[in-house]
């Protein structure tokens, strides 16, 4: 038996290994994109690398009195466009270039939905599954303290991420508003409704991939109907997104969670399936016939929905896939060799930094609303979201049907324009 702290050690540099690997291959697809574009090499030097990051310590008293002091991170990409925007996530797997491509990834969304935006993100070394709703505060109040002076509403503003939710978001800016000594709810998105957030905020990127299913089901020719949908991952958008198929009259025949996945040929009940989950977006425990992640990526579907986590589609599984349509849902689910594969195989894939771009979309809307104190109704929202999915998608798609390229290749070039020529209008390049 190896000791537990080696075997800690040898998943933690694997970890590092996979993020480094998840920043080089974001980087490789800017250089592309931009190289299509036109734009000279000091234009990716700029934009291979966030502008600025923040390294953070945060000592935290525990309930038995210690104290913990735990590792932070927030990254802004590029401020160009405007303000950086995005979340902040709990794992204890965060590194600093898992944060530095992510908010690399959220600079791309902001463009391909036309935000006013740059990228940010920012994240936590920590297991707040193992954590008490007070030690959540405390760490929450004291991330905030600590990047307080390159956050703000016209600055820098945070929203939720994994395992952060709708109360981390309200404590984090009661603790800006006590230390700015005004009251700053367009500091965050992502809050309660009570305290300015918005109708539709917490379904907003399930319900942005759910107009990106539509709008490619109807490019191949799928009926909704009756197409059979597996989604992998079950947390706050496989859940949703689960559902909002289901309620189209879509089969969703598969779904998963950390500890295995459920499949049904005839369909499953979700509503059930959503009854009986945790907080944390697990069910299947619950039950004994259960399959493999592995095996419910290569079940034969209409509709893919990788909902989870990166690197879930490779080049050593992406011969057996079987669906029409692959979504990405998580953030880099899918390899650049696996996206070769695919789309040589005719599979069309909605890359993550289209397909996921609700969240930014509606939170975008929170902050409008609470910059001009005028709040709009869940059916505006909704509404609003729909017109700059369909723009967005019709983009990507058009762009990659004229320059006979794949949709990420596309997006990424979308995506990169706004930034490079505010960047070039500057003079910055």
């Amino acid at each position: 038996m190896e000791d537990k702290d080696v075997v800690e050690g040898k998943d933690n540099k694997k970890k590092v290994t996979e993020n480094l690997n998840l920043l080089q291959s974001t980087q490789t697809v800017i250089k592309n994109a931009l190289n299509k574009l036109g734009y000279p090499e000091q234009v990716y030097e700029l934009l291979k690398e966030p502008l600025r990051i923040l390294t953070v310590r945060i000592p935290v008293r525990m309930d038995d009195g210690s104290v913990r002091v735990f590792t932070g991170y927030r990254a802004q990409h590029n401020d160009a466009v405007g303000p950086t925007k995005g979340g902040v996530r709990f794992h204890p797997d965060v590194t600093e270039d898992e944060v530095k491509a992510l908010s690399i990834w959220m600079s791309l969304k902001c463009g391909i939905v036309d935000l006013p935006y740059g990228g940010g993100k920012g994240g936590i070394v920590c297991d707040p599954r193992e954590m008490s709703f007070r030690e959540l505060e405390r760490l929450s109040r004291g991330y905030v303290r600590a990047i307080s002076q390159i956050v703000g509403p016209t600055k820098d503003i945070p929203a939720p991420d994994v395992f952060t939710n709708s109360q981390i978001m309200a404590w984090m800016m009661d603790e800006y508003s006590r230390i700015r000594e005004f009251d700053s709810p367009g500091f965050i998105t992502g809050k309660p409704l009570v305290l300015g957030g918005s109708h539709g905020r917490e379904s907003a990127t399930a319900k942005g991939v759910t107009i990106c299913i539509e709008e490619a089901a109807k490019r191949k020719e799928i009926d909704l109907m009756g197409a059979r949908v597996v989604v992998q991952g079950f947390g706050n958008a496989g859940s949703y997104l689960a559902k909002f198929m289901h309620d189209a009259g879509a089969k969703v025949i598969g779904i998963s969670d950390a500890y295995g996945a459920l499949y049904d040929e005839d369909g499953l009940d979700i509503d059930y399936l959503l009854d009986r989950r945790d907080s944390f977006g697990t069910v299947t425990k619950l039950f004994k016939d259960t399959i493999t992640n592995k095996e419910l990526l290569e079940l034969d579907c209409d509709i893919l929905v990788p909902a989870a986590i990166e690197n879930q589609i490779t080049a050593e599984n992406a011969h057996n896939i079987k669906a029409s349509i692959v979504v990405e849902a998580a953030n880099g689910p899918t390899t650049l060799e696996a996206t070769r594969i695919l789309t040589e195989r005719g599979i069309l894939i909605v890359p993550d930094v289209l397909a996921s771009s609700g969240g930014v979309t509606v939170s975008y809307f929170e902050w409008v609303q609470n910059n001009q104190g005028y709040y709009w109704t869940e059916e505006e929202v909704e509404q609003k979201l729909r017109d700059v999915m369909v723009s967005a998608f019709e983009n990507v798609y058009n762009t990659a049907l004229s320059r006979q390229i794949d949709m990420r290749l596309a997006a990424y070039m979308v995506g990169v324009r706004k930034m490079a020529e505010a960047s070039r209008f500057r003079g910055w390049v």
